[in-house]
């Protein structure tokens, strides 16, 4: 295991290599006199958020607009989270995907969103299923539903057996030749919420990692078992499917996360529910305290009916379960004192250090769309020094959300705010910045919206009469062909979704250009 805040080797090397790529893209782009220096290259990343078929379609929707804008070879990262996990990991199985045309896998990709899916349920299915599934029990794995779900994900995404893997995708990067790829989950523990327990944890080609610990193991020895740092037994590593099913595992909702949906707050059942913690040192103001120091509390647990209650309220169906490689390693006894770790210190448990450090056997990881649905998370660690996200995202709640968490963590993050008109009614693009804060990052924000798209085809071209029916999209009603559960398209549907997220970003050239240009004029300002 790999203890530290640094980024790894291999990906410090990936970064000299891309920035190459980016650099004589930008030259292209912006018609440059003069080729671009390493510092003065920006670090441009895409973050993603989840919502099955739709997000995948979504994805590659905009990705063909990139390409077209001569763009995509100016992005080093690209973050997914359940949906575009499928989309990222159907282009990493080509090395040179970014460097081709991209008709190809949009019309594969269009291939499986389309066939129908009632044989995932056939016997033969069923007894692929079973043997997959004793062969990962054998290998040392604990199996749950979310590797059969995993499974399922296979067959709706591919016309036979994946056996991709993740550590596979350095063929894809080893040049700089695509984005370097981040997958996002969460850790979770029994009898406690999405939001009061979640531990951030990133996938790529090289490495996995938990960010708050600065742990991380080589991405082929995932699942394998440690004790204090060292590999105690390696095993087979996971093909890609088992990832996805964890990556997007809607299996593992629980009723506090269905109450959610309908209901802004917990406060009811937090009340009820969770253990109540008084600061003495509020009562007791003469009580020293050092700035590294927890300050003194008492604490009294909830009683047997909050207890079942809770339980309840907190169960999921399943959730991935893989060995700790955590497990038995004592944390740093200063580690309150070190700024990466208080960067993503957000549990309840990170104030009662015995609990923290009781770590289990194994890690419960679970679809980053349960907490506030999105993919930047890894992108933030100051190590990567990202200078603009390009969002695409759903809805504008989920940036919300990312905006008001990142400012309780004091992680630097421009203001995001609308009004509530201009919430019911969003355009295409967003450009968000905060020019006082040279650390803070530069947000282009597309939201998943229909607006200047039923009239026009493609930008600047209106459609006639004829073409109207091509421009009418219902993204979020219930009765929407785009809903979260859907596993099967149309062929139209597919074709109309694909489209209008890559108009969005057609149509939108100007603001992505001008982010681009802002970070490369704050690049040149901090090297004078």
């Amino acid at each position: 295991m790999r203890f530290g805040f640094s980024l790894c080797s291999d990906e410090r090397n990936f970064l000299w290599k891309r920035k190459r790529y980016v650099a004589n893209a930008l030259k292209n782009v912006f018609h440059l006199q003069q080729d671009l220096q390493q510092h003065e290259v920006p670090v441009v990343a895409i973050i993603t958020t989840g919502g099955g078929l739709k997000s995948m379609t979504g994805l590659y929707g905009s990705l063909q607009g990139l390409k077209k804008l001569n763009l995509l070879d100016c992005i080093t990262y690209i973050s997914g989270l359940s949906g575009t996990t499928w989309t990222m990991a159907n282009l990493y199985r080509d090395a040179y995907w970014s460097q081709k045309d991209l008709d190809w896998h949009i019309g594969e990709a269009q291939k499986q969103a389309t066939k129908c899916k009632m044989s995932c349920f056939s016997m033969d299915r069923m007894k692929y299923y079973n043997k997959q599934l004793c062969q990962r029990k054998e290998d040392g794995y604990r199996t749950s539903f979310i590797d059969l779900w995993g499974l399922m994900i296979e067959y709706l995404l591919n016309d036979g057996k994946d056996p991709h893997k993740l550590s596979e995708q350095r063929a894809a990067v080893c040049e700089g030749q695509n984005p370097l790829p981040i997958y996002v989950s969460v850790c979770v523990r029994d009898n406690y919420s999405t939001h009061d327990f979640k531990e951030w944890v990133e996938f790529t080609p090289y490495e996995v990692g938990l960010l708050k610990y600065g742990a991380f193991i080589p991405t082929e020895n995932f699942g394998s078992e440690f004790f204090m740092g060292r590999m105690l037994k390696k095993l087979p590593e996971s093909r890609i499917c088992y990832l996805q099913g964890m990556w997007s595992s809607i299996f593992s909702v629980n009723l506090l996360q269905i109450w959610g949906l309908s209901h802004s707050s917990e406060d009811f059942w937090k009340r009820w529910t969770q253990d109540k913690i008084d600061d003495v040192g509020e009562k007791y103001p003469i009580l020293p305290t050092r700035p590294h120091e927890l300050r003194t509390r008492t604490y009294a647990p909830p009683g047997p009916l909050s207890n079942a209650l809770r339980g309840a309220l907190t169960d999921r169906f399943s959730v991935a379960q893989h060995h700790n490689f955590l497990k038995g390693y004592q944390l740093h006894n200063n580690y309150l004192e070190n700024e990466h770790f208080c960067r993503w210190k957000d549990t309840v448990l990170d104030t009662r250090p015995n609990q923290l450090m009781q770590n289990p056997d194994h890690l419960g990881m679970i679809d980053a769309g349960f907490f506030i649905n999105t993919s930047s998370a890894p992108l933030l660690r100051p190590q990567r020094e990202v200078d603009v996200f390009i969002y695409l995202k759903k809805l504008f709640e989920t940036l919300d959300k990312a905006c008001k968490y990142y400012s309780e963590q004091k992680i630097p993050f421009p203001k995001i705010s609308l009004s509530d008109e201009e919430k019911k009614n969003l355009k295409e693009c967003y450009l968000f910045q905060d020019s006082d804060s040279p650390r803070c990052p530069i947000v282009v924000f597309l939201p998943l919206v229909n607006d200047t798209f039923r009239e026009y085809k493609a930008p600047g071209v209106k459609r006639c009469c004829s073409e109207m029916e091509g421009g009418q999209l219902d993204l979020t009603s219930r009765s929407s062909p785009y809903c979260m559960f859907s596993v099967r398209y149309s062929d139209e549907n597919y074709r109309r979704l694909l489209n209008l997220s890559e108009y969005n970003v057609l149509n939108n050239s100007q603001v992505i250009m001008q982010a681009l240009q802002m970070a490369m004029q704050r690049k040149r300002q901090n090297m004078c």
